[in-house]
């Protein structure tokens, strides 16, 4: 059938056979929401019912809604966290889900220090693969001739372990990027890469970027789209060939590839990509050599037509940043996934940044909503506020988003706090909105309040044999900085000036920090090299007292008044910085290692 003869969907006229096939079940899914949603839990405790989880709550064979949610509980990782042990451990058995649990996905939310373990199932890669099948037709509604070029994707997989009881833990990317899924995908001209699967899997980042890169500048004129996962990638990238560009270009030059390229598999893979290009070297010499790095990206890649990065939530700040780098490239936020569950798709994807909103896709797991306003109390299981239903959601709330899974996660709170900007179809459209409780972000690494606090603590403690004490924090995600990092603000009291801590000490304080927080961070640093190091800055005694003064002076009540834990707001952070005695960084890497045991 040719393609002039395909009805055109709802979204717009399809680019091909295929993307029509791929927009008609979206319109399908999403025109009978509430439909899909009840099927799904059907299944879902239809095939898990004899599992010991679900037996606990004596459901006795029922698969309906209203006895599922009158029955089991909503739960945080901490209340689940028993049964993922035993899992991990070896317990074959049927704890959580029917089907074996075939790995962990490990979450960049942490519990006690360390990635959170979540269960899944082979057939999860299947879902996954059809929430990524969707992403392209979408695209191609907007922005034609895509089959026509590449893309310059930077992926890149991460460490992995095994439980004591021999399951892999890794990270949802990596678990996708090493499944036969993605290494034997069938070749689609609307979605080739520049990357060959050697480089994007191979486990050292600088081996696997060099080449990555490499290939970009060789392959400059078909690359229709850059992009990475997150924001911060894409930024890590651009330093990277500011950091490296002579090495690039000398390789260029000769043909052959730099002998700090080690894998035996990228080795083998570059021979058919690297060969003499004086001219290409020359190009890239002149555009990298000065200081103007401003629209480098378009400079470098002249027919990018969109960078293809997540800029949402703490992702964010990173936009000014590659605005610059592209001359303001429209920037697609494709979709809305987790370790726990894949959600949706984003079905404008040329939309500014902060238009962002996400369809909810029904079939991927079923979905509940706390209301969330941030004066709330956290929601308990005892609570008799009513959860509410996926086609129930009222346009401009917010809600705190909660999911049960065909892998074995019921009424499990990912912590993502959601507004609905609207519907597509039934099906609601979210905007992500925060983690919740999340402080500080750079890269994958969410660090919360009570982690920052520990963290302040354990450092403090080197200050004591000088009489001194830290008097009041803040923080912010330095994001100006590649790669970004950390930056705390402390008033000191120091009893004794004679004795005051060194910079040696403030120094040694700063890496104290970053060993008291969690591994997703320390893999970062030590690892990733996604998250520099962390900068203690010492201001003035009573800076925090004139801190206060600005706020009440702005409205806030001098009675319930506290210090904020992390800052963005640009004139308190300019008093601040007005206010410097000292400036430390750590003058190391934490200590970091992925043979941990769960």
């Amino acid at each position: 059938m040719a393609v002039d003869s395909v009805i055109s969907s709802p979204l717009g006229p399809p680019a091909c056979e295929r993307d029509a096939k791929a927009l008609r079940f979206i319109e399908e899914m999403t025109r009978n929401a509430d439909m899909v949603q009840e099927t799904v839990l059907s299944e879902i405790l239809e095939r898990n019912a004899k599992t010991e989880y679900l037996q606990r709550f004596k459901l006795n064979g029922a698969i309906d809604r209203d006895t599922f949610k009158s029955k089991v509980p909503v739960i945080k990782y901490e209340d689940l966290q028993p049964e993922i042990q035993r899992i991990a451990n070896g317990d074959r058995s049927a704890i959580l889900s029917a089907h074996p649990i075939s790995e962990f996905l490990t979450s960049s939310g942490t519990s006690a220090g360390e990635r959170k373990l979540m269960p899944t199932i082979k057939e999860e890669l299947n879902r996954r693969q059809l929430l990524y099948s969707l992403l392209q037709p979408v695209m191609n509604l907007y922005v034609p001739g895509l089959d026509k070029g590449k893309g310059l994707y930077f992926l890149f997989i991460k460490s992995e372990t095994k439980t004591p009881g021999g399951l892999v833990a890794r990270p949802v990317l990596t678990s996708y990027y090493k499944s036969e899924q993605f290494k034997t995908r069938k070749y689609d001209p609307f979605n080739v890469y520049t990357s060959p699967n050697e480089a994007i899997l191979c486990p050292d980042s600088f081996q696997s970027m060099y080449a990555q890169m490499l290939c970009g500048l060789y392959e400059r004129e078909q690359v229709l789209r850059v992009g990475a996962v997150f924001a911060s990638g894409l930024l890590r990238a651009i330093r990277f060939l500011q950091l490296h560009w002579p090495q690039l270009t000398k390789d260029i030059r000769s043909g052959s590839l730099s002998q700090n390229v080690t894998d035996p598999a990228i080795r083998e893979c570059m021979k058919r990509v690297v060969r003499p290009n004086p001219k290409l070297a020359d190009f890239v010499t002149n555009e990298c050599s000065g200081d103007y790095w401003e629209k480098i990206i378009t400079r470098i890649w002249p027919n990018t037509k969109y960078l293809d990065v997540i800029v949402t939530g703490a992702m964010a700040q990173y936009i000014p940043t590659l605005d610059y780098y592209s001359g303001g490239l429209p920037k697609a936020c494709t979709m809305y996934a987790s370790s726990e569950c894949y959600f949706g798709l984003n079905l404008n994807p040329m939309c500014k940044p902060s238009e962002v909103s996400y369809t909810i896709m029904p079939n991927m797991g079923y979905f509940e909503f706390i209301p969330h306003c941030s004066k709330s109390v956290e929601f308990n299981h005892d609570s008799p506020q009513e959860l509410v239903e996926l086609a129930d959601v009222e346009i401009g709330k917010e809600y705190e988003l909660v999911i049960t899974t065909y892998a074995g996660l019921y009424r499990y709170k990912v912590g993502d706090i959601l507004r609905v900007t609207g519907f597509h179809n039934s099906a609601p459209q979210f905007q992500f909105v925060r983690r919740k409780n999340v402080l500080l972000s750079i890269d994958s690494d969410k660090t919360d309040e009570a982690e920052l606090q520990k963290a302040v603590e354990n450092a403090s403690q080197l200050l004591r044999e000088f009489n001194t004490s830290v008097v009041e924090y803040t923080s912010y995600a330095e994001t100006n900085t590649i790669p970004g990092h950390y930056v705390i603000y402390w008033e000191l009291l120091v009893k004794d000036s004679a004795n005051s801590p060194s910079e040696e000490v403030l120094n040694r304080c700063c890496l104290t920090m970053e060993e008291s927080l969690n591994s997703v961070y320390r893999q970062g640093r030590v690892a990733d090299h996604s998250i520099g190091p962390l900068e203690i800055r010492v201001v003035k005694n009573g800076t925090f007292e004139e801190v206060m003064d600005y706020a009440i002076s702005r409205g806030a009540s001098i009675n319930q008044y506290k210090a904020p834990r992390c800052v963005n707001f640009t004139p308190i952070m300019e008093l601040l910085d007005s206010r410097l005695v000292s400036v430390h960084f750590s003058p190391s890497l934490p200590h970091w290692t992925p043979e941990r045991r769960l």
